[in-house]
């Protein structure tokens, strides 16, 4: 796969949402929340600052995040589902 997210962009893969609850029945697809959990695959550069200087990310390929429920923005690329989003939209790193 080849995406390469601009500036202070990054490219999630959310996990699954569990199948199963904690005392044990199934969760139907229809009743699944949205997940809010992801590995980033890809980040862009980082975001420019006024004066023009780089700001770094603070996120990495391979960290796994917690983000918005609504955040991003949902593409598919090569059959995979993506989401998109600034690394403002990322809540925490686990």
């Amino acid at each position: 796969m080849s995406i390469k997210p601009l500036a202070d962009r990054v490219v999630v893969q959310a996990l699954e949402a569990a199948e199963k609850t904690a005392g044990g029945l199934y969760i139907p697809d229809n009743a699944k929340e949205k997940p809010q959990k992801g590995k980033i695959i890809a980040a862009g550069p980082g975001k420019a600052s006024d004066a023009g200087t780089l700001i770094k990310m603070e996120v990495k390929v391979g960290d796994t995040v917690l983000y918005g429920k609504y955040s991003g923005t949902e593409v598919t690329v090569d059959g995979k589902d993506l989401l998109i989003m600034r690394e403002s939209d990322i809540l925490a790193v686990i």
